[in-house]
């Protein structure tokens, strides 16, 4: 079953290869990783999606909750968690193809963000089920790349994973 976790961690050279290795060191596979910086300087949010058993994952969490720079670790709940991919995709066109492109592009709300005489670049940002959908609908066409970020998520309302956290 897939967990999605939220890490609140210390800006710090290092940090995501040991929160990577606890997870490799017990035959997890990543299946989504996203870092980026928060509201509060100094720390930043990791976002991992992992396939793993309940009581694995709870293994994992108290080891990643041991390392010096981890402050907090929250695992989301898909029902109160607002969940986006961002994906660039290259799909083949020609005279008679791309208007049908340009057509899913538009159904999708994604963007065209590069234009050549035989491809397109699409720009996408939902959820995995509409990330997913769009990718089958373009798939006839050839789709030539697929860039794709980790999963972002952050709970809905008003809680924070940073609160109750110091602010330097």
């Amino acid at each position: 079953m897939s967990h999605v976790l939220s890490l609140l961690v210390e800006d710090k050279p290092g940090l995501l290869a040991r929160v990577a290795g606890l997870f490799a060191r017990r035959g997890f596979n990543i299946e989504s990783l996203a870092v980026g910086k928060t509201e509060i300087a100094g720390l930043s949010r990791i976002t991992v999606v992992v396939d793993v058993e309940q009581a694995p994952l709870e293994q994992v969490t108290k080891q990643l909750n041991k390392l010096v720079n981890v402050v907090k670790i929250v695992e989301l709940d898909p029902t109160q968690t607002v969940e986006r991919e961002h994906m660039l995709i290259k799909v083949r066109v020609d005279n008679s193809t791309r208007s049908q492109v340009l057509e899913a592009t538009n159904l999708f709300r994604a963007r065209i963000v590069d234009v050549a005489t035989d491809a397109l670049v699409i720009e996408v940002t939902g959820d995995t089920a509409k990330v997913q959908a769009l990718l089958r609908v373009l798939e006839p066409f050839g789709i030539k790349e697929i860039a794709q970020s980790g999963l972002l998520a952050i709970g809905r309302g008003a809680k924070s994973i940073t609160d109750r956290v110091l602010k330097n």
